[in-house]
């Protein structure tokens, strides 16, 4: 399944980069309580659906972050400067499920909206 959000900021992927780090992941995203273990672009996350390994990969146009022992092998985006939508943050996150359970399909709406919110302040200020 997909899932997508947009925030109307113009930024650029080297900003983006500045901002995504696994240490101001609690800062960016309302569901992710902490961050241990940071060893380069891998660290130990404890979130709304239990701890679980991360990984930090700079893609084109930003990051890409993964939960590779996640059951649903969560994995979200955020970039900015591509097209369509160029002056555009895109969040985009799959999980590896055509159907899931509506509660579940819920928590990742509140985890992108949570992830909306915080790059909000954090790209546009107070």
């Amino acid at each position: 399944m997909e899932f997508f959000r947009e925030l109307p900021v113009e930024t650029d992927q080297d900003s983006l980069r500045k901002v995504l780090s696994l240490s101001a992941l609690p800062e960016l995203c309302g569901e992710i309580g902490e961050v241990h273990d940071i060893d380069g672009d891998s660290a130990r996350i404890e979130c709304l659906w239990g701890s679980f390994a991360v990984q930090r990969l700079p893609i084109r146009g930003g990051v890409r972050f993964a939960l590779p022992t996640c059951p649903n092998a969560l994995a979200w985006t955020v970039t900015a400067g591509l097209p369509p939508e160029p002056d555009h943050v895109v969040l985009h996150a799959t999980i590896n499920r055509r159907t899931h359970d509506p509660d579940f399909i819920e928590s990742i709406e509140d985890f992108l909206d949570s992830w909306v919110e915080g790059l909000a302040g954090a790209l546009q200020g107070p």
